[in-house]
């Protein structure tokens, strides 16, 4: 397995050259550290531990933050504490522990409903936020679409709470990604799903396209989805494109279901982030590929209504750091993305996690691996 990580991470780094980016020394993965998972349907307080779909690290005290994208299916949306085991001397990834569980609650300090009601939340992401000791999480919302007609609206947002669940406030949400029931706005499922804090902006990205911007990706084009950047203190700044790669294969059957995103985002600094593609592809699997990009350069979209027609714009250029889908096959459902402790050697460390979806035949699966060109 070592020598096979090795070749991939070689090719990542020949097979493609610098943009202009990478001039700006790009994020680099060096080395996989290894690889832990949690068995399925696991307990902890009293919940099922699943469908873990955004991670992040606490630098000062080491604790680890994993949201859970359950909508009452089990247990009311909540996040869990734990740890995870990275030698910083050697990098050796040891092991990974859950060791405490808290119920997101909303500004009435009860728990969001659960799916198919009014207010349901949907988590996929959360940050915490080492400047002021906030987490800050992302709700994907719902609507109806052809196949659900009957889900109410329930809005997306990018929310604040502190370390014990409770409701903070919530980001200004733009107006064209407001959810709706016509079609207009970001798709079902194509909401907010990933989310980046630096010390001046909060980002937060849609998984796919706003039917304004033009159909979903397929295996033989991608597609434009859209980056939203708010100040710190929750003033709306910008909003860029960012090109999703086509989809890697067609489905088998032709007529099968497939789809493909942003997963996750991760800061590197105040302009430069990490994506996280993921697709899914039925007859075929996932795949999953880590994308470095930087906002510099890129046009604001924020007064655009379409990104599917009109003047030209320039979107983020974005260069690719991994092809996840090689390492340690078969690939996962991958949604989660976090810097972990530096190591003694100056590497830092990066981990992704994939959400197991609470089925049996996936896995909540930890890769770490070391990098450079970090923040």
């Amino acid at each position: 397995m070592a020598v096979a990580v090795a070749a991939v991470l070689a090719a990542a780094t020949v097979a493609h050259p610098a943009s202009a980016a990478a001039r700006r020394d790009p994020v680099r993965v060096t080395r996989f550290l290894g690889e832990q998972r949690l068995p399925h349907l696991a307990r902890l307080d009293g919940t099922a531990v699943g469908g873990l779909s955004g991670i992040d690290h606490d630098p000062r005290t080491g604790t680890w933050y994993f949201i859970s994208d359950d909508r009452w299916r089990y247990n009311p949306a909540r996040f869990y504490t734990g740890r995870l085991d990275i030698d910083r001397a050697t990098g050796q990834f040891g092991g990974v522990r859950l060791t405490g569980v808290t119920t997101l609650t909303r500004a009435d300090g009860t728990p969001y409903p659960g799916y198919g009601k009014p207010g349901s939340a949907d988590p996929e992401s959360i940050r915490f936020d080492r400047w002021s000791g906030r987490l800050l999480w992302g709700d994907e919302g719902d609507r109806p679409d052809d196949r659900n007609p009957g889900i109410p609206v329930s809005q997306a947002a990018v929310r604040s709470m502190d370390r014990q669940g409770r409701h903070l406030g919530a980001f200004p949400l733009p107006r064209g990604l407001r959810l709706t029931e016509a079609p207009r706005g970001p798709r079902r499922n194509f909401g907010f799903e990933g989310l980046a804090v630096t010390p001046r902006a909060v980002t937060a990205v849609t998984e796919g396209p706003r039917f304004e911007d033009g159909p979903l990706p397929t295996a033989e084009r991608g597609a434009p989805v859209r980056l939203t950047v708010w100040s710190r203190a929750g003033a709306l700044r910008g909003q860029y494109a960012y090109p999703l790669d086509a989809l890697p294969a067609a489905p088998v059957p032709p007529s099968g279901d497939a789809d493909g995103g942003v997963s996750e985002l991760l800061a590197v600094d105040e302009f430069r982030y990490l994506a996280l593609e993921r697709s899914w592809t039925q007859g075929v699997g996932y795949s999953a590929r880590l994308y470095e990009f930087d906002l510099r350069g890129a046009t604001n979209v924020l007064g655009r209504r379409s990104l599917a027609g009109g003047p030209a714009y320039r979107p983020v250029a974005k260069r690719l750091v991994l092809d996840l889908s090689r390492v340690a096959p078969p690939a996962q459902n991958y949604e989660s993305l976090a810097w972990g402790p530096r190591l003694d050697d100056g590497e830092c460390t990066l981990v992704v996690g994939s959400d197991d979806n609470f089925s049996q035949e996936e896995a909540t699966r930890f890769l770490a691996f070391g990098a450079t060109g970090c923040r």
